[in-house]
């Protein structure tokens, strides 16, 4: 039986915990809530074993494995990083953090402890959103070209949400992170990433009809390396009551290809009564009013993945990598709207991201360069990479020339390098020594003796060696996978100058 904390009970952990309802594998052992009577009521509710006001008292039990975080997005970082030390398992409440460089320490705290680190987003396991994935997948819609999303809130309807639920948001809105366009559109980023895959460059208006929320909004972005393309409508409709059990908005979910269209009806709320997810195609429309569509069994869902992945059962999701990539997509969307003007991704973390603007933009005039998104092709968001890979051999074997021995004082390792077959290349192994200050390359084997493994595309490896890549870049999106003692890439990228 895993115990799992829930930390933070407001009006949300409604939803986590009822995830844990019936489960032979799981139980929500504790409670931990700033406020004292909030704790011990959510311990009442949800016959936990434990209750806490502090944090640390919290990670401090031995019998805690695993902690569901529902904090305020600017608590995430430190919270998850004591977690991490603590040896605590973590589902974190979306959005990850408020900054790439703040997420991506919770992603390598997480990795480095050999954790368990997901960012809960229901929106991945709402059943007419999966289901429509689905089709796209099986190729029932063709090759898909739009996205758009409508969102609605009003003014009415669902349920009591405290006003001190509120005030959080409302600095967050005081800090430039819009109440709807960055709380809630994690959910709406997340969902077409998932679907569709990843994200080129976005334009974004974001407006406001009280100086509270951002509606009215559009987001426009361009998904990588074809011609695909996303809208989001925000609207706030301060006089309409919707029909809501839970906060008073709902979504609904269009994708268009060459051969259909697919309509998800609603999501949060009830506003569209027709069946949750229809199919048009030449043979006319076909409707699945089958499909479970109570905001509540994307939860629970989420909830199980949780379960499973700690168990080896499933991989997580959103992971670590995955949520940062939808951050660093809500953080261009307000960057666009500030600044007015279209931003590209790859801007947001560029250490010069002027420059990344000007290659971009430069690459799309008629003539010069590729298509902007062409090395994000298809093949994934490393495809172009493979172009590099007839290099990587040569580059791999120039490395030793690269070793600083004043940045290597007293460091003795043995490094064992699989570059992947990529790109036409042929799969290569290499072991890199370094003793006494001084660098050696052996290759056709990994040392049995290797402290550390190291294993990517030999595209991937290139472009890092070649500077096009950052190392910490390649890690963070799954495509460097590292065994063995791994503060030893540290220095390797130190030493290297990688």
């Amino acid at each position: 039986m895993l115990n799992v904390a829930i930390v933070g009970c407001g009006r949300i952990a409604d939803l986590h915990a009822a995830g844990y309802r019936g489960l032979a594998d799981a139980r929500i052992y504790a409670v931990c809530d700033s406020d004292p009577e909030t704790a011990a009521r959510r311990q009442a509710e949800w016959g936990a074993q434990k209750a806490y006001a502090r944090f640390a008292d919290l990670l401090a039990d031995p019998e805690v494995q695993a902690l569901e975080i529902l904090t305020p997005q600017t608590l995430h970082e430190p919270m998850v990083l004591a977690a991490a030390r603590a040896g605590k398992h973590v589902a974190l409440q979306k959005p990850m953090t408020t900054d790439l460089a703040g997420a991506r320490r919770m992603i390598l705290a997480m990795r480095a402890a050999g954790l368990v680190f997901r960012v809960t987003d229901n929106y991945l396991f709402y059943p007419p959103l999966v289901a429509l994935r689905e089709l796209i997948r099986s190729g029932d819609l063709g090759a898909v070209t739009s996205l758009r999303i409508k969102f609605l809130s009003g003014g009415s309807g669902g349920w009591d949400v405290p006003a001190s639920s509120w005030a959080w948001r409302m600095r967050e809105r005081d800090e430039g992170r819009g109440l709807q366009t960055f709380d809630h559109g994690h959910h709406l980023w997340a969902t077409a990433i998932h679907l569709l895959g990843p994200v080129e460059k976005v334009s974004a208006w974001i407006d406001s009809v009280d100086g509270v929320v951002d509606c009215p909004a559009t987001v426009m972005w361009k998904y990588a390396g074809r011609p695909c393309y996303g809208l989001c409508e925000y609207v706030h409709a301060p006089d309409v009551r919707v029909p809501s059990l839970y906060y008073a908005n709902d979504e609904a979910f269009e994708v268009s290809g060459s051969r259909g269209v697919a309509v998800v009806r609603r999501c949060t709320g009830n506003i569209d009564e027709g069946p949750p997810l229809s199919l048009f195609t030449s043979g006319g429309w076909r409707h699945f009013p089958d499909i479970p569509s109570d905001w509540q069994e994307g939860f629970t869902g989420a909830t199980r993945n949780f379960i499973d992945a700690i168990n080896g059962r499933d991989a997580p999701r959103l992971t670590g990598e995955d949520a940062w990539e939808v951050l660093r997509l809500s953080l261009a969307i307000q960057k666009s709207a500030r600044r007015r003007r279209e931003v590209w991704l790859e801007e947001m973390d560029s250490p010069v991201p002027a420059l990344a603007r000007w290659r971009r933009r430069r690459a799309e005039r008629p003539g010069v360069g590729a298509p902007a998104g062409r090395e994000r092709s298809a093949g994934g968001l490393f495809g172009g990479a493979g172009r590099h890979a007839g290099q990587a051999g040569d580059l791999t074997r120039a490395l030793v020339g690269r070793f600083d021995a004043s940045r290597a004082e007293g460091w003795s390792t043995v490094i064992g390098l699989r570059l992947l077959a990529d790109g036409g290349a042929p799969e290569t192994l290499f072991g890199l020594h370094v003793a006494e200050g001084r660098a050696s390359l052996t290759e056709g084997a990994l040392p049995d003796d290797a402290v550390l493994t190291i294993s990517l595309p030999a595209g991937a490896w290139a472009a890092i060696l070649l500077k096009k890549q950052r190392l910490e870049t390649v890690f963070l999106r799954g495509k460097l996978k590292a065994e063995g003692r791994v503060e030893d890439g540290l220095k390797l990228r130190s030493a290297f100058g990688l």
